[in-house]
C-alpha cells in the first residue's frame, strides 16, 4: 500500500509539474505576443513610409544647460551676437553612443547645442562661447542640448527660451507669449547619403505642451502622407525616396485644430541621396 501511494503521489506531482510548464509557456507565448503586438503598434505605416518612434537613447537626466548671455529681454549691438553658455553634467563634442548612434546621421564634433532664431534651422555649436550673425530686431531664441546624432535632450533644464533684440533701432516688437505651447523644429535637415539615408530621424521640441492620445498631437505630413504623433519623442523615418522630401509639422489640440502661436505650422524640405 506504501508502494502505490508513493506511486501515485509521484504521478501526481508529475502530472501537476506537466500543467504548470504548460501553464508557464502558454503564458510565455502570450507575452511574446503581446510584446510583438506592442511594438508592431508603436510603427505607424502608410504608402510605404514608416514611422517608429524610440526613447532608448542614453538619458542624462541631470543635464543642464543655462544661457548667460545675451540676457533675456536685453538689447544687443547689431552684427554678430555673442552667445555664452553654462552647461553642467553634460559634455559638449563626445559622442553619445548608444544603440542609434550607428544608425542614423551623425556629428563627427560629437555632442552639442542647437540654437535657433525665430524656428529657422538651427545652427550646431560645441563650444560654450560662439557668436552668431542676427539680423536688427527682436527675436525668439531657443537653444537646447543635442546627442551626437542631434537627438534634443527634452527635460526642461535642457533647453532655453527668451526674447532679445539686435540693434539700437527702435524694433517692432514681437506678438509671442512665451508661456503659450509652442513646437519649434530640429531635424530632418539638409542631405542625407548612403547609409544615413536609409533610416531619418524626424525631432521637434516642445514647450508648455505635452501630447497625448487624447490630447495635443503633432500632425507630420511627410510628401503628402500624413500621421498623428500622440508622442513627444524622437521618429525613425523609413521608406523616403531618393530627392527632395518634404515634411510639415502642426501642434494640433485634440480635436486637430491648429493650437495658435508663430512656429506651431511649419514645412521644410531635405534631400536624400543614394
Amino acid at each position: 500500500m506504501k508502494a502505490s501511494a508513493l506511486l501515485m503521489s509521484g504521478a501526481m506531482l508529475l502530472a501537476l509539474a506537466s500543467c504548470e510548464t504548460t501553464k508557464q509557456q502558454q503564458e510565455s507565448g502570450t507575452n511574446a505576443t503581446a510584446s510583438t503586438i506592442s511594438n508592431s503598434a508603436a510603427s505607424m505605416e502608410k504608402n510605404g513610409l514608416r514611422l517608429t518612434p524610440f526613447t532608448d537613447s542614453p538619458k542624462m537626466p541631470e543635464a543642464l544647460l543655462q544661457l548667460k548671455s545675451p540676457a533675456a529681454g536685453s538689447t544687443v549691438a547689431s552684427g554678430a551676437v555673442a552667445f555664452d553658455y553654462d552647461i553642467s553634467n553634460f559634455q559638449l563634442t563626445k559622442m553619445t553612443g548608444g544603440m542609434h548612434a550607428g544608425e542614423m546621421a551623425t556629428s563627427e564634433k560629437g555632442q552639442h547645442i542647437h540654437n535657433i532664431v525665430d524656428n529657422e534651422p538651427y545652427t550646431a555649436h560645441y563650444t560654450t562661447e560662439f557668436t552668431k550673425p542676427i539680423a536688427d530686431g527682436q527675436h525668439v531664441v531657443m537653444s537646447f542640448l543635442s546627442r551626437s546624432y542631434h537627438e534634443s535632450l527634452k527635460h526642461r533644464g535642457a533647453y532655453d527660451l527668451r526674447v532679445i533684440t539686435v540693434g539700437n533701432a527702435k524694433a517692432t516688437p514681437l506678438s509671442v507669449d512665451l508661456a503659450a505651447p509652442h513646437m519649434f523644429y530640429s531635424r530632418p535637415k539638409d542631405t542625407y547619403s548612403g547609409a544615413d539615408a536609409k533610416k531619418v530621424m524626424l525631432d521637434f521640441y516642445l514647450v508648455n505642451t505635452t501630447l497625448s492620445p487624447d490630447g495635443n498631437k503633432v500632425r507630420a505630413t511627410i510628401n503628402g502622407t500624413e500621421f498623428m504623433l500622440d508622442q513627444w519623442a524622437p521618429y525613425m523615418m523609413e521608406g523616403l525616396p531618393a530627392g527632395q522630401n518634404t515634411i510639415k509639422l502642426e501642434l494640433v489640440d485634440a480635436n486637430g485644430t491648429m493650437i495658435p502661436g508663430p512656429y506651431n505650422s511649419v514645412t521644410r524640405t531635405f534631400t536624400l541621396q543614394p
